[in-house]
């Protein structure tokens, strides 16, 4: 049994992770709910019991064995701060995951890279996180040479704000009414918006990048060329990826969808001629990566298209999380 800390407790993916928590029966001996100082006092339910929420402080970690960053800036204020009193952290945001000293894991992807840690994992992208699964198996057994992918990404993913703007802005067009953008630089309602954080070199989106340099680390493969546009869509929960993937060997989609139907945490849908393929509606609250559309890319010799389709606040976030703090408790890397 181990002393668990949640840092961002009151937020989606804080909350997120407290539900992974009790539905996968995480030996959980004390919780320790932690969030800022305007979040302190709350009170939140775990295993039938009421919990009062604590502000999180330089000396929040005493006696803490493992402690979950639901991501922003407390990580950088006080990640390291709970590693020096002796927590595993594990970590949402974007702060450490490219440090070289910091493991980067998807268990089912990489699941020996978390032995390296320095009591600090950190938790990929949500929209990376969702493609390396399915890319996993392809890589293994015909490499890829380079992948191009367009994310349609839910509002979730950019807070509880972005779901109400969602919400009332649909409401004020259907009446004809305005409601101005506040959340979003542009209305997100019947409409897309192809930028989601904000620009950064060769006018990619720090987003985009992202899932260049993150998967090049997953995968341990620096050479992979990868090309991104993620796109916010009208959708309040769970992403989708429209990936082409061109491969180093000659993979057929129906070998592509064997090894997929065998490949940990992924779920093929994909039988067009009954309509069946995946959608953000049915895999919402899902824990798995779900593919569908698997068809040979007609334009290469050596090429694949795939329809990936995950909660990211699930797989994308909280459950990868504590599927790391799974891994290393049952692997005895604690």
């Amino acid at each position: 049994m181990f002393n668990v800390a949640v840092v961002g407790a009151t937020g989606a993916v804080g909350q997120e992770i407290l539900q992974v928590l009790e539905e996968r029966r995480f030996p959980v001996k004390r919780l320790l709910p932690l969030a800022t100082a305007r979040s302190a006092g709350k009170e939140i339910r775990f295993g039938g019991e009421t919990y009062r929420v604590e502000a999180t402080g330089e000396d929040s970690f005493a006696g803490v064995d493992i402690a979950f960053f639901a991501g922003g800036s407390a990580s950088k204020e006080f990640a390291l701060k709970a590693r020096e009193q002796g927590a595993l952290v594990i970590d949402n945001s974007s702060a450490f995951r490219l440090d070289p000293e910091v493991p980067l894991v998807v268990p089912e992807v990489n699941p020996e890279d978390a032995r390296q840690h320095k009591r600090l994992i950190a938790n990929p992208n949500c929209s990376t996180i969702i493609m390396v699964v399915p890319l996993k198996p392809i890589y293994d057994a015909a490499g890829i040479r380079r992948v191009v992918v367009a994310t349609y990404q839910a509002v979730s993913g950019a807070g509880a704000a972005a779901i109400e703007e969602l919400r009332r802005q649909t409401q004020a067009v259907l009446e004809g009414k305005e409601y101005p953008p506040q959340v979003f630089p542009h209305p997100i309602a019947f409409n897309l918006i192809p930028h989601i954080d904000v620009f950064a070199e060769q006018d990619y989106t720090r987003e985009e990048w992202k899932m260049v340099k993150e998967t090049r680390k997953i995968l341990h493969d620096e050479r992979l060329a990868i090309t991104a546009t993620t796109v916010r869509v009208p959708v309040f929960r769970s992403h989708s990826e429209a990936v082409n993937v061109e491969t180093e060997s000659k993979l057929s989609a129906a070998a592509a969808r064997e090894l997929l139907r065998r490949a940990p945490g992924v779920e093929v849908v994909d039988d067009p001629g009954s309509l069946q393929y995946p959608m953000p509606l049915t895999a919402t609250g899902r824990d798995e990566v779900f593919v569908g559309r698997i068809r040979e890319d007609i334009s290469v010799d050596k090429g694949l298209n795939l329809w990936v389709v995950a909660d990211q606040l699930r797989k994308g976030a909280a459950t990868n999380a504590v599927q790391i703090a799974e891994l290393v408790v049952s692997s005895g890397w604690l």
